[in-house]
């Protein structure tokens, strides 16, 4: 940790740091790169599908979490649309089921996604681990674990580029997920990263501040981990 009185960063020079963490992120783990690139089978395909459900069904919990510990009215406004973006509202039936109709097109159940029977335990403890994170953590350092979706739109988009091209046998329109969240984590970004430049202003704060987001790159890089290890060949 940097002694207090060291100078700290610019807001852009902070911001750079913070996104020099990309080469941590899991777009570059060999197990997404297998994916992209063709190599996998459907029985792969159909597990990290069922195991990044655990993820996004835990999304909410986190971002209620996050809410819960926020003194920030204006902050709690806007964080609130996450959740919306996620459980769904009025007839936007939102992300999570999104991703159940993903689980549909690579030919998994809709019973067998929700009874999260295939998820493996170094998947639920990664994701466990985010979300009591997210609980015990002041508000603001929450919110900065969440600015990997700086580093998702790209992935996103390489799924949408790849996937009908190697994986033909799953039905275009389950990739609707995909789709939608390109834009929304560009707005996510913004706000996420405002308020991280907000509260992180000394040296010190700032160095934590990458130490909690590379935190949050860990715990995606485990899921792969674990997927990579645990999913049928």
């Amino acid at each position: 940790m940097m002694a207090d009185n060291e100078q700290a960063w610019s807001p852009a020079e902070f911001e750079a740091k913070l996104r020099a963490l990309e080469k941590y992120y899991h777009i570059h783990h060999p197990f997404n790169i297998k994916m992209n690139s063709g190599q996998c089978t459907p029985g792969q395909i159909r597990g990290w599908v069922a195991n990044r459900f655990y993820y996004q069904i835990s999304i909410p919990m986190k971002d209620a979490a996050i809410m819960a510990n926020c003194t920030d009215r204006e902050t709690r406004r806007r964080w609130v649309l996450r959740i919306l973006d996620h459980d769904g509202w009025e007839d936007n039936p939102g992300g999570i089921e999104a991703w159940a109709f993903l689980g549909e097109a690579v030919g998994l159940t809709r019973d067998e996604l929700w009874s999260l029977e295939h998820v493996l335990p170094g998947v639920r403890f990664a994701v466990d681990a985010y979300v009591n994170f997210a609980r015990r953590a002041p508000w603001y350092e929450a919110v900065c674990s969440s600015l990997t979706e700086m580093f998702a739109p790209q992935i996103h988009q390489d799924r949408l580029a790849a996937w009908p091209q190697h994986y033909a046998w799953i039905e275009p329109q389950g990739l609707q997920y995909f789709r939608s969240r390109v834009p929304l984590a560009k707005r996510d970004v913004e706000h996420g990263l405002a308020v991280t430049l907000e509260h992180f202003r000394t040296r010190a704060q700032q160095e934590q501040a990458v130490e909690i987001l590379r935190f949050k790159l860990d715990v995606l890089w485990s899921m792969m981990d674990a997927m990579e290890r645990g999913l049928p060949a």
